[in-house]
C-alpha cells in the first residue's frame, strides 16, 4: 500500500510562484486590524518565522527593520508571522523597535494556508513539528512573485532583492 502525502503535511509549501496568495484578516501585536486584502496595490514581504525573541527570529527581524526605508522606498509593506501570541510580539516589536506589524497565528490558520508548518530537524538528529522559515514576496496584485525557503537570517534583505532581481 502506498500513501501519498501532500505537500502541506510534509511541511513543504504548496504554494507556488505564481498563484493568488491565500488572503487572511488580522490584528496586529498593537491590536490594529487589517487585512492582506488592505495592502492590494502594494508590494508584500510576507515572512513567517518559527519565534519571537529566539537568536535566528532576531538576526531576521532586525535585517528587515535595518533595511526597512530601503525596502519601503522600493513600495514593500512588511509582515511577519508566527504562532507566538500578540503580548510576546508587542515584547519583540518594543525591544527591537521593529517598524512591521508582526501577526500572532495562534490558532496557525494562516500558518498552514501558506503550508509553512511541519517536520523540521535539530541538529541534525531530533525530528519535530514547526514553523518553517519562509518568505513570500507577494506583488501588486495579490499574485505570489517569490517564495524563500532557505532563508539567510542575516542577509534577508539581500536575499529577497537578489530573488527579484534574478527572475528566471
Amino acid at each position: 500500500m502506498t500513501i501519498k502525502l501532500s505537500n502541506s503535511v510534509l511541511g513543504m509549501t504548496h504554494l507556488k510562484v505564481g498563484c493568488q496568495a491565500p488572503l487572511f484578516r488580522f490584528k496586529s501585536e498593537c491590536g490594529k486590524e487589517m487585512s492582506l486584502a488592505d495592502l492590494k496595490g502594494k508590494k508584500v514581504i510576507l515572512f513567517f518565522y518559527p519565534k519571537d525573541l529566539t537568536p535566528g527570529c532576531t538576526v531576521q527581524a532586525c535585517n528587515l527593520r535595518d533595511n526597512y526605508k530601503e525596502l519601503t522606498d522600493q513600495g514593500f509593506s512588511i509582515i511577519g508571522i508566527s504562532a507566538d501570541d500578540a503580548q510576546s510580539h508587542a515584547k519583540f516589536v518594543g525591544r527591537y523597535e521593529l517598524p512591521f506589524p508582526l501577526v500572532p497565528d495562534t490558532d496557525m490558520k494562516i500558518i498552514h494556508d501558506y503550508g509553512v508548518w511541519g517536520p523540521k530537524h535539530f541538529l541534525g538528529i531530533n525530528l519535530f513539528n514547526g514553523i518553517k522559515r519562509t518568505t513570500f514576496i507577494i506583488n501588486e496584485e495579490g499574485i505570489i512573485e517569490r517564495i524563500i525557503e532557505n532563508v539567510n537570517t542575516i542577509n534577508h534583505t539581500k536575499q529577497i532583492l537578489e530573488s527579484l532581481n534574478n527572475k528566471n
